[in-house]
């Protein structure tokens, strides 16, 4: 049993989904912040729980080759870039297995290792930033969070932001200290300035700069004004966010024009944007636009295709699929995106799209109603990825195509597992890399209808055929003993059984029965449930 403090020395043999290195010492996962595969180092460990514990580096005895020397010397404080520590081309392969990984172990596909598209560049990618803003020693600062806290940990340059943003940030801080702006405090709810947020069009080069703050009215905002016109090149806006409630939403819903406009635009895959403080755009151009091109080459369109985009937000990926359908749909539950996609659309002259606002649900289940029969569905959700209304509305619908993007790779799996019950096919996955220097990674997946054509019914004497994979046992010792040994998961005979009667694998009648019919059975959870099937692959048995 490991204890914290205990130090050992152990090799680093994979990655977390959060980018931390994974040794087992003693049977159990320690997951140690920082540490590269391959590298063999000594340990102390600094947290135990029942079925993993966690580490820091306290010496690296054998260096790997990818490990290289910080850019930002904040990033371990402020926790925003997990990656720092090792060169790029670790840092795409992490990200490429953690994809195919997830694929492989949640969705239960069989694909090889996806290819990644890796950025260009590393540093200054992102097009939008929001800084906390904190009192310390009595004076407003503004930075990022320490990882998992509200702590302002203030950051002299942020290397993946532009320079400009940082320019903002010390313009803002500079105008708060001399006219004495209070600072928002999370505790008691007082205070003015909460946040500063930053906008950047990539090609158009314009800034908008919008203070969040905890109240109706900013004291000497024409001061700020005049501050940032004299130092920031490219302001096209200037604008107030009020944001009285208690809660981690940085914008509020109630915005001012402070001066310039109320919009900056930008241009992508040859379309113009313009872009509010609530606008969802992605925050890396150059890749986005990438991701976007491959989605519209997955959907494989020839001029008369009715095509869905449900989560479309601005319409960004509504009007790229308008060039090669005959008709495309957005549909987003954002009243103010919606405004802006139609706004979009006349701006650029598209003429063969339509837009309508409803949470992707509710829509789903309309317009299946309607008897809506979409050629190709498009889907670009939240972290939370789809839910099962959207997933059953979809696949009653039966587009030949889905094409899924998505942001969280586990949640992709999850939903591609759902689709593929539905006759559904992953034909193609691919990663894109919109976020360097994180753990966070983009993904593209096109899921294709299967057609009975394409099925054959083949009669099999079972006498004939030696012992089936589902035939062949391992005992639940066996099992057990697998499960801790690769997942550091302890399972208990009754989640085995459930497990195997999921997978069609026939029990003994009475085997785990209930003894008493009003008796509630404790059911597997799921992550329990994927070690158990990783157990059962092992072994043959599926």
């Amino acid at each position: 049993m490991l204890k914290v403090g205990q130090i050992e020395r152990t090799e680093i043999t994979g990655y977390s989904s959060e980018g931390m290195g994974i040794c087992r010492i003693g049977g159990c996962a320690v997951f140690v912040p920082n540490a590269i595969r391959g590298e063999v180092c000594e340990i102390k460990i600094t947290h135990v729980s029942r079925n993993s514990a966690h580490g820091k580096i306290e010496r690296i005895l054998e260096r790997s080759p990818h490990r290289i020397t910080r850019v930002c010397s904040e990033a371990k404080l402020c926790g925003g870039c997990q990656l720092h520590h090792m060169d790029y081309a670790e840092e795409l392969a992490f990200k490429a297995r953690k994809v195919t990984d997830a694929l492989n172990r949640i969705g239960h596909q069989e694909v090889a290792c996806v290819k990644i598209t890796g950025a260009d560049g590393m540093n200054g990618y992102r097009n939008k930033a929001q800084y906390p803003v904190a009192a310390k020693n009595g004076k407003p600062v503004a930075g990022f969070y320490k990882n998992r806290t509200h702590e302002v940990v203030p950051v002299r340059r942020c290397a993946i932001l532009p320079e400009v943003f940082d320019r903002v940030r010390d313009v803002v801080i500079r105008w708060a200290e001399e006219n004495r702006i209070s600072v928002y405090d999370e505790t008691t709810g007082k205070g003015l300035l909460r946040h500063i947020y930053v906008r950047k069009g990539a090609v158009s080069g314009q800034v908008m700069v919008c203070l969040v703050v905890n109240g109706r009215e900013l004291p000497r905002a024409q001061c700020l004004v005049h501050a940032l016109q004299r130092e920031i090149q490219g302001l096209t806006s200037v604008m107030l966010s009020v944001n009285k409630k208690n809660t981690n939403v940085v914008l509020g819903d109630e915005l001012q024009t402070l001066w310039g406009r109320d919009e900056i635009e930008d241009e992508l895959c040859g379309f113009t944007f313009r872009l509010s403080p609530h606008s969802f755009y992605q925050v890396n151009h150059d890749q986005a636009q990438r991701l976007y091109d491959k989605a519209v080459e997955l959907a494989d369109l020839h001029g008369t295709e009715t095509v869905l985009d449900f989560y479309c937000g601005t319409g960004t990926i509504t009007l790229v699929l308008s060039r090669g359908a005959g008709t495309a749909v957005g549909v987003e539950v954002v009243p103010q995106a919606i405004e802006d996609a139609r706004a979009n659309a006349v701006r650029n002259g598209v003429k063969n799209v339509d837009f309508f606002c409803a949470d992707a649900g509710e829509a789903a289940e309309k317009l299946r109603a309607e008897g809506t029969e979409p050629d190709v569905i498009v889907v670009d959700p939240p972290r939370k990825g789809l839910a099962p209304e959207v997933v059953n509305a979809m696949a009653s619908m039966a587009p030949a195509r889905i094409v899924y993007v998505s942001c969280d790779p586990a949640t992709l799996a999850r939903d591609v597992k759902l689709l593929s019950e539905k006759d559904y096919a992953l034909t193609h996955a691919e990663a894109f890399d919109l976020f360097p220097r994180t753990f966070h990674v983009e993904t593209v997946c096109l899921l294709s209808k299967l057609k009975s054509t394409q099925h054959i019914e083949v009669e099999l004497d079972m006498d004939e055929l030696d012992l089936t994979a589902a035939e062949k046992k391992a005992t639940y010792d066996e099992i057990k003993a697998y499960v801790l040994e690769h997942s550091g998961l302890k399972v208990s005979s009754l989640y085995i059984a459930q497990v195997k009667q999921k997978c069609g694998i026939i029990e003994r009648e009475n085997y785990n029965k209930l003894k008493s019919k009003d008796a509630k059975q404790p059911q597997c959870p799921p992550e329990k449930e994927n070690a158990i099937m990783e157990a059962l692959k092992h072994f043959g048995m599926i």
